[in-house]
């Protein structure tokens, strides 16, 4: 794609970056660890790994290195997936939490087996160039010496929820007991050694060495059922994608267990229906993308486990027919509430990276909310994830809560390719908003023509717990009582932007090189050469 699209419609302190070589992602430090590998003659997984590294120092109230990881890779030839995703420990048992509604959001019950150090072995075992141990220094530098807390990040570590107080390792994050402010140097040594390890050892310490036991000893301490045996059994697998063709391109998703899914099944629906008919950012135009998107979560909700344990195939949710029919249900005029179709038996960091060679990578890593379980091992600088509280206690349920099952997985990195080539590497962070961003990053790209900037600076909108819709501020007086006219339930409360609406990096192919853009919702930026 070459011709670029010059139009500048929304209110931006940001211009589109154009080079050969690019690295985005929601923190400068880490872009920079990446563009560096860059430099050093590292390709675009080099530079993926070092700033995903980075990140698990430099953004902690988003993610570290207890995270879990989805990757996706464009080798200049094909795609590959890569699933990071950890298990419920094997020691679980599937009625533990009998007569509760919800899965933990915070302790150890919400924790599995962090994934996001296998992705980093294993994608620089099968694309990189550089040593994996270079891909470090920049981490390992920002938690030894210290680094200064971005103000979008102080301001996620200043709303840490209470529950974390009762966890007395946490206050390892927490210099003179309070979230660092914007500016002020935190340093975290223990960290450092940490990753010095991981890196001499190729995870191998993390696994199946001293980590695994510190992981173990404190699990046990506090009667936790993750043990050395569960970290030692953990692998990450390569997948392969999950596609929709929509207006003259595809979709690429990680399959199930992420949610990825519904993002294809929204667009599967909504090229029934030509969205380029309605003026961009009309009330019509929003009403058909929100139907759609609520028809997907509907079947989302209701489909998405383990692929070990799922009752209906990803083929079936994206069958051609099956989607043609479930388009029928949005109806222009009013505001619907779906459920999931019927079938015959039978806080998180995006960063994305290009060289110019070819390679391009979309990368997600999390620890689900903020600082995850609010669980650290210490003397590690590990926080873990509490990715388990995405398991459902509905009995009979794909994804009930069980022993050695990935959860329901809110993160996921996303590919558009055109006619067998690729054109744009990009991801939207923010759990349920990932998929509905994906799907609107792709209409704005493909049925207005917004360049990568453009469509990050834009508006959003939100599909919310009981259908609630949210929208962002950008969106005026018209849009709100246009929508309510049509049935929708506005969201009560003004969300903040910085966390709710997602944060978007996009990186877009041309003839020539690459044109990237990065959310201005966020601390991050877009910088090659």
């Amino acid at each position: 794609m070459n011709i670029f699209n010059n139009d500048f419609p929304y209110p931006s302190q940001r211009m589109p970056v154009m080079a050969r070589n690019m690295v985005a992602s929601s923190q400068p430090l880490a872009v920079q660890a990446g563009v560096d590998a860059l430099r050093q003659g590292g390709n675009a997984v080099d530079a993926a790994l070092a700033t995903a590294i980075t990140l698990s120092v430099v953004e902690p109230t988003s993610n570290g290195i207890g995270s879990d990881a989805f990757c996706i890779v464009w080798d200049g030839e094909k795609l590959h997936g890569l699933n990071a995703s950890g298990r419920s420990p094997a020691g679980v048992s599937a009625d533990q939490f009998t007569g509760s509604t919800n899965m933990p959001l915070w302790g150890w019950d919400s924790v599995t087996v962090p994934g996001c150090v296998s992705a980093w072995v294993a994608l620089s075992d099968r694309f990189g160039k550089l040593p994996f141990e270079n891909l470090f220094q920049a981490a390992i530098y920002y938690a030894r010496e210290g680094y200064m807390v971005s103000p979008i990040t102080a301001k996620a570590w200043a709303q840490i929820p209470d529950a974390y107080y009762q966890f007395p390792d946490f206050a390892s994050f927490l210099p003179d007991g309070k979230p660092p402010l914007a500016g002020q140097l935190f340093r975290f040594p223990a960290q450092a050694d940490t990753l010095e390890s991981i890196a001499s050892t190729r995870g191998n310490d993390f696994y199946k060495g001293s980590i695994s036991e510190k992981l173990e000893k404190t699990a046990r301490k506090a009667g936790a059922k993750l043990s050395a045996e569960d970290m030692a059994s953990h692998q990450c697998d390569w997948v392969d994608l999950i596609s929709v063709e929509y207006n003259g391109v595809e979709l690429h998703e990680i399959p199930p267990n992420g949610q990825g899914l519904a993002a294809l099944i929204m667009l599967g629906i909504l090229k029934h229906h030509n969205i380029s008919q309605y003026p961009i950012d009309s009330i019509e135009s929003l009403h058909c993308q929100i139907e759609a998107m609520k028809l997907a979560f509907a079947d989302a909700h209701r489909y998405i486990a383990d692929p070990a344990f799922m009752d209906i195939s990803v083929d079936e949710l994206l069958n051609g027919d099956y989607l043609a029919e479930r388009s029928k249900l949005i109806d222009m005029n009013k505001a619907n509430l779906p459920t999931h179709g019927s079938f015959s038996k039978g806080g998180t960091v995006y960063l994305s990276t290009a060289d110019q060679a070819g390679m391009m990578v979309s990368m997600i890593q999390s620890n689900y909310y903020g600082f995850g379980s609010g669980i650290v091992i210490p003397e590690t600088g590990i926080s873990l994830q509490n990715r388990g509280a995405g398991f459902s206690l509905t009995e009979g349920h794909p994804n009930q809560f069980g022993p050695s099952k990935r959860p329901y997985h809110t993160i996921i990195p996303a590919f558009l390719t055109q006619q067998g080539k690729p054109r744009m590497s990009f991801g939207v962070m923010g759990g349920p908003m990932q998929p509905q961003g994906h799907a609107q990053m792709v209409v704005r790209a493909v049925d207005y023509d917004q360049n990568p900037q453009v469509a990050s600076d834009a508006p959003r909108w939100q599909v919310m717990e009981n259908q609630e819709i949210a929208l962002d501020a950008g969106y005026g007086e018209d849009i709100r009582v246009g929508l309510v006219n049509k049935g929708h339930v506005l969201y009560p409360s003004e969300l903040d932007p910085s966390f709710s609406m997602g944060g978007a990096q996009l990186i877009q192919k041309t003839s020539d090189g690459y044109i990237a853009g990065s959310d201005h919702r966020k601390d991050g930026m877009a910088a090659g050469f």
